[in-house]
Order: C-alpha cells, then sequence, then structure tokens
C-alpha cells in the first residue's frame, strides 16, 4: 500500500486534516482515524503537519515513534480481522475481555515487534508459530 516513509506519514497526517474538517473517511481513512482517536498523546505531534515529515524518533531521543506505534496497532487489526495467522482472532478477544481491546493491543505489539526484529535480524520471514506461541503466553 504504501511505499516509503514519506508516504506513512503523509496518510496520516491527511487523515488528521479530515478528521479536523469533519470530512468523509474512507474505510482505511476510518481504520486510522480510529487509531489516532485512541491516542490523544500524539495529537499534538500530528498538529505539526508537514513538519512532522522529517521528525527522527531514536531509542536514544527517549521518544516512541507514533508512526510505528499506531502502525502496530492497524497491523494487529488486520491480522484479527483475517485470522491471519490462524488463532490470532481468538486470542484478541480473550485479551481484550481480560484487558480491553486498547490494551489487548498493546500486550500483543510486544510479541508482534519481537517477531519481526527475529526477522529482520535473521532476514526471513516472521516466524507465524513463534509469534502465535508468544501471543498465547499473554
Amino acid at each position: 500500500m504504501f511505499q516509503n516513509r514519506d508516504e506513512i506519514r503523509q496518510t496520516y497526517l491527511d487523515v488528521w486534516q479530515k478528521m479536523q474538517q469533519g470530512a468523509p473517511l474512507e474505510p482505511m481513512q476510518a481504520l486510522i482515524a480510529d487509531v489516532i482517536q485512541m491516542h490523544g498523546e500524539y495529537h499534538a505531534w500530528l498538529q505539526q503537519g508537514e513538519d512532522l515529515q522529517q521528525a527522527e524518533f531514536t531509542p536514544e531521543s527517549g521518544q516512541s515513534n507514533p508512526f510505528l506505534h499506531m502502525g502496530m496497532h492497524i497491523a494487529l487489526r488486520e491480522q484479527t480481522g483475517t485470522d491471519r495467522p490462524p488463532g490470532i482472532t481468538n486470542i484478541h478477544r480473550a485479551l481484550s475481555q481480560k484487558l480491553g481491546p486498547h490494551e489487548a493491543e498493546h500486550a500483543m505489539m510486544e510479541c508482534l515487534g519481537q517477531a519481526l526484529w527475529q526477522a529482520q535480524r535473521n532476514q526471513q520471514m516472521p516466524d507465524e508459530s513463534a509469534y502465535l506461541e508468544c501471543l498465547k503466553r499473554l
């Protein structure tokens, strides 16, 4: 869907603008808007508009990357919506009942982050079995 970091960031900024204007949203934009709405701590960043395009979010700066964080919420919602990997929808449902939907996604992000980091480190596709095992331990 996206080609690079700038396109991803621009999509969030476009959705933010539409939210401020009360403009209609396409389905993917509505999903992004829902995630933005849940994260009031990022609204000031999004308000910066184009100035945000070149912002760097490094561990050394002590700032989490709002685009990465919100993107992981979206990835999890897409995974649970398609039940891929198989079983993730039931895990999400159970965790949501226990923790609430937002906190369930935050817990699941730890496993998603580990799976993505390991795949990148090993230069291979993410290990769905290891990912599911991590999620089942939550």
